[in-house]
């Protein structure tokens, strides 16, 4: 089954810079309306409209949030803003996609998680790797025993965009970006991935961080780094698996490699979101790449994500407009699944705040398992 556009849901953008366009594209690709954008002035937010094909620009995020012509709002603005306007749209009644990381901290993300399952409205984290077919056709192949019981999963997420000391933007400074940022920014998507592809949790992880670059240099004079450029971890399973990743973002010539292996007792399963139209499967006596497309692949869940033929690769984008047309499905009332939400955002700031405190420590530091979160009631005790 090949995926169809979503409803014509009318959908309102904060933020207006690199995710706020791949936000504009999904909606528009997925079928949707952008009805407003908001930005840090009234001058962005238009020009931003008229490149995005908004139907207008709003003063500021506060006077689209109140909107009532508004079903859905994505906030695309930096980390540290991400649980304040999160928190004034459920306020509002709407349902909401918030750009990871959920919040800078766990406590403000279990906050957003509880007032959205109060809500009843949908609360969505783009976590858009579980959208590419190759990696639903993994799943449901290590789901189905394929692999056979998994005890190594590793791999990495490599960029490049910081390889220049002279570069430097908010992601910078941890009052903007979070107190993390190359895993904060892109090593959680590996874990989100890891968990969701295996169904393993990982339960406790070894830290270390590194800076390439003690300070960056920017035509406005040096800024010291107080971030992380990558990281390396060792990590333990709930089903005894172990794991190691690899993040950085100084890599030079790697533009935006997640990578995994998942390796089983009896096959392997192997993965590269630079080759999204390879699924790579070892065995003892064989290795075979199949080729993604909606004519080859085994798993109804992935041919839902297939929209070409082999031969026809499909990225970033189209994972992307995947994940924002189930996420508008599942606001229009239709049962999606896979789809991330805030407990997955809650998720990420556990694992976030687990690495760097083992990084601190120089120890193993154990993950909390989130079930629930508490109640309004539960909160105020």
């Amino acid at each position: 089954m090949i995926a169809q556009p979503g409803p014509r849901l009318r959908a309102g953008i904060i933020g207006t810079g690199f995710m706020g366009t791949v936000h504009a594209n999904a909606i528009r690709m997925s079928g949707g309306t952008i009805a407003a954008v908001a930005s840090r002035s009234p001058e962005a937010a238009q020009a931003a409209a008229t490149r995005f094909g908004a139907e207008e620009a709003s003063n500021s995020p506060e006077a689209l949030i109140a909107r009532d012509d508004i079903d859905v709002v994505h906030i695309c603005t930096p980390n540290s803003t991400h649980a304040d306007f999160a928190a004034q749209v459920i306020a509002s009644g709407k349902s909401v996609i918030c750009e990871k990381p959920l919040a800078t901290t766990v406590e403000d993300a279990v906050e957003l998680a509880a007032l959205s399952e109060e809500s009843g409205r949908v609360a969505a984290v783009p976590f858009v790797y579980r959208f590419y077919p190759a990696v639903r056709e993994a799943r449901a192949r290590i789901r189905s025993g394929e692999a056979g019981p998994l005890w190594l999963l590793h791999g990495s997420y490599l960029q490049d965009w910081l390889a220049d000391p002279a570069t430097t933007n908010w992601r910078i400074d941890p009052l903007l970006g979070g107190s993390s940022r190359a895993f904060g920014d892109i090593g959680v998507h590996w874990c989100d991935l890891t968990e969701f592809v295996t169904g393993h949790r990982i339960t406790r992880v070894m830290a270390k961080t590194a800076r390439a670059f003690g300070e960056r240099t920017a035509r406005r004079g040096s800024t010291r780094v107080d971030t992380e450029d990558g990281a390396a971890v060792v990590f333990e399973t709930d089903r005894g698996a172990l794991g190691s990743l690899v993040v950085s973002q100084v890599s030079p010539g790697r533009k935006n490699r997640l990578s995994f292996s998942f390796d089983g007792t009896n096959a392997s399963f192997r993965f590269d979101q630079e080759h999204p139209e390879t699924l790579w499967i070892g065995e003892v006596d064989s290795t075979r790449a199949i080729t993604v497309g909606s004519e080859s692949l085994s798993a109804d869940e992935a041919r839902r994500y297939a929209l070409v033929p082999s031969g026809h690769p499909q990225g970033y984008q189209d994972a992307f407009t995947a994940f924002v047309t189930d996420a508008h499905r599942a606001i229009a009332g239709d049962s999606v699944e896979g789809l991330p939400t805030f407990l997955d955002g809650v998720r990420a700031a556990q694992l976030t705040d687990a690495v760097l405190r083992s990084a601190a420590a120089d120890e193993w530091v154990s993950v909390p398992e989130l079930i629930t979160v508490p109640t309004a009631r539960e909160r105020q005790r």
